[in-house]
Formats: structure tokens, sequence, C-alpha cells
């Protein structure tokens, strides 16, 4: 089933342009659906609406059709910050015009959408009552820009529309995103470490659990799942050690003192570092924390949206650990979904979560955001590895960031072992 994807492992494909050019009929034509209201009345379109489906022959995608970005008067400039959000989620973008319109308005949306480096097909919509000039189809050509005439509403130019995503789908995402089974190789074992606490969802186990059991079998290993308490006997019980130990990062320190020191660990929020985002960047970041003064703010990031435990991981543990670590008192400000701020100077630190639940290019865009303002930013699994003094044990499988830490080390010998 196409619903059974999760949206972080979809191509995210968002639809952008004025009011009223044709975005939600070329989003019902392409989708053979009713997915958005189609009206004559500028501005139908509200927030974001998200249609998930399998588009074959690529697969499980997320088409994100938004507000016109030319919306006015204040709500439509809060129309238009819930699109420009989208941006930071967009792996393909679909921009969208009609009657031949082409000014300063959509070149410098596209000029956005390029130095984002997000692929962009142009569609020039309702080309039945007005084509576009050939001087500005000989322009976008020059600039590589994939261009496709439709007339949405009779679905004429819809199979060109469909071609075009097809062809300018990103390398990357054509090549299926590793979690794990490079570290274990075919044939070898794994063993996974899952904690049934009261973050883990009744009957079931978190997604990130799951899809490293799913990568694994991908790639002929395999793989045993214990709890915690269970792992030390489990080790003990198997007739040669596993390629890999992989740990909720909650139970670091008991998972550290149970497995050999010859065996490699590691954690899940880790592992998603490295898929999701920059590991090498989230490291650096990391380092940071021995920056850290009573007082500084620090901002956490939750990609999902959930109502808070009473030991919440982002809420609870991650604070404890990291004001014992500095020693005095930290302010800790939280997102959730797909919020982030635009200015992030008053924090010494970003922590963003594992990001299961959103795309690598929504993760890759805070980071980007986090660098241009200088602001360091890491991950869940990164900060408690380093704030409990296992960082370079978990590192070990990941060579390149382990050298990045070392030779800081080497600079500066009072970082965290």
């Amino acid at each position: 089933m196409a619903q059974a994807t999760p949206k972080g492992f979809r191509l995210h494909i968002g639809i952008f342009g004025r009011r009223n050019v044709g975005k939600s009929s070329l989003l019902n034509a392409v989708t053979h659906q009713a997915v958005s209201i189609v009206s004559n009345q500028p501005g139908t379109t509200t927030d974001p609406v998200e249609k998930p489906m399998e588009f074959l022959p690529l697969g499980p995608v997320l088409f994100i059709d938004t507000a016109g970005i030319d919306d006015l008067g204040a709500l439509g400039r809060m129309r238009v910050k819930k699109t420009r959000q989208v941006f930071d989620r967009t792996d393909l973008a679909v921009l969208v015009t009609h009657l031949g319109q082409w000014d300063d308005f959509e070149q410098q949306l596209l000029d956005e959408l390029t130095q984002r480096k997000i692929p962009v097909v142009v569609v020039f919509n309702k080309v039945d009552l007005e084509p576009p000039a050939q001087g500005v189809l000989d322009r976008l050509a020059e600039q590589n820009i994939h261009v496709v005439k439709t007339a949405a509403v009779s679905g004429r130019g819809i199979p060109d529309f469909r071609q075009a995503l097809l062809d300018t789908v990103p390398a990357d995402y054509i090549d299926n995103p590793i979690i794990l089974s490079d570290l274990v190789p075919p044939g070898e074992l794994a063993v996974l470490v899952v904690p049934i606490d009261k973050e883990a969802p009744r009957g079931r186990i978190i997604l990130p659990q799951v899809q490293s059991i799913r990568d694994l079998l991908d790639g002929d290993a395999y793989c045993v799942v214990v709890k915690e308490h269970q792992l030390k006997t489990a080790l003990e019980n198997l007739n040669k050690p596993p390629k890999l130990v992989v740990t909720d990062s909650q139970a670091f320190v008991k998972v550290a003192a149970d497995t050999p020191p010859d065996v490699k660990m590691t954690g899940f929020s880790i592992l998603f570092a490295r898929l999701k985002g920059d590991l090498n960047c989230q490291v650096q970041g990391t380092m940071a924390i021995d920056e850290l003064k009573t007082g500084d703010r620090i901002l956490i990031a939750e990609s999902c949206t959930h109502h808070p435990i009473v030991d919440d991981i982002g809420r609870v543990k991650i604070p404890r650990w990291l004001k014992h670590y500095v020693g005095g008192d930290l302010h800790f400000d939280h997102v959730q979904g797909h919020d982030f701020p635009e200015d992030l100077s008053a924090y010494r630190l970003v922590i963003q979560c594992g990001s299961c639940m959103v795309n690598r290019r929504e993760v890759l865009s805070r980071i980007m955001r986090c660098r241009q303002q200088n602001v360091p930013i890491s991950n869940y699994g990164l900060v408690i590895a380093y704030s409990l003094g296992i960082f370079e044990r978990a590192l070990e499988p990941f060579p390149e960031a382990l050298e990045i830490y070392r030779n800081e080390k080497k600079r500066n010998p009072q970082l965290a072992p």
C-alpha cells in the first residue's frame, strides 16, 4: 500500500506559484483525484495540502500543494509563511505559472529554488488560452530547466508533466537509502537493543527500529532483537561476535558496559543522523557542548508531534543530562513538526531529533540554516553519547566522523572522552 511508506522515505514534490495559476488543478490531474479544492476565487488553498501516492515507476512520493506565494493581507502573509516552510522539505519543486506569464516574481522564485539546489520543473498552465513567449522558453532552456506546457483541467500535457518529474528526480533519491546494511555484510549479524519502556508504542516498536530491521534483511544480513537487560546473555550465547550492536540512545550506558570492546556499538539516532542529515557536521556541532555556560539557550527540534510523557527524552532526559554535564542551569526551547525558527541567533546549540518522520531535505535545510548563522547543530543520539562520556565508542562504526572528533581532541584535550 502506498500509504504504508513513512513520509520520511517519500520523495517530497512541492508545487509553488502565484494564486489561481492552476496548482491544485495540476495536482488533481496528475493524481486522478480531487485532492485540492479548485475554484476561480484566488487563495482557495490555505494550508499546504499533502497527497501521498505511488508514482510509478518511481515509487512512493508526497505531493504538497501550497497556497499562492503572492497572497495578500495579514492572513495571506501567514499562508505565505506556511508555503515557504515547504521549501525546507522539498526534494523536487514544480513552479506553476499560467497564460504565458513570466516576470521577476517567477524568476526570483526559480532563483531561490536553484540556490537551494532543489531541482525544478516549470509548468506553463492554461496554454490553450495563451502560450509562453519563445524568448522565455529559450532562457529557461539555457538554465537547463525542464519546461512543460499543460491545460490541467482538460488533461492536456499531463503525461509530459509526469515524465518531466521522472526525468528531474534527484540522483541521490534513486539510490535506496542505507541505514546500517553497509556496516553489517551479508550473512553477518547485528544485535538491536530495543528497550520496552513508556516511550515504546503499545504493541509495536518505533519506526527507526522497524526500518533498521528491514534494511538488514534487504542487505541479506540478519539480526537479534533484545531488551537492554538481555544483551549480555544474548552475546554470551552467540557462536561468534556480531558485527554491530545498535541501541536506543537512552540505554547507551548499560549497552556500552555489556558490549565487549572489540564489538562496534552505536545508536539508532546516530544512524539516522547519517541517513537523514550530515553526520560529520553534527559531530562537529556536538563538541560545542564543552563551550556551553550557565544560562545559555538551547533549541530542541522534534520532527514528530506527540504528547510528552513524564520522562520524555527531549523534554526531560536530554536537558537533565546536559545540565549535569555543564554544571549549571540551561534554558531550553522546543519546536515540533515542521516549525523551525528563521532566526537562531539566540541559541548556542540546536539539537535535532532522530528525524525518522521527516525527509532528508528538511534536515539538511535546518543544518544549512544553522551553518549560515554559525550555530552548532547536533542530534539526540550524539548529544546523549557525548554528555554520558561514550562519544568515541558510539562513533567507532563511522571512521570519518571518528577521525574528525579525534583530530579536534588532539587540538583540545579537554573534550569529552
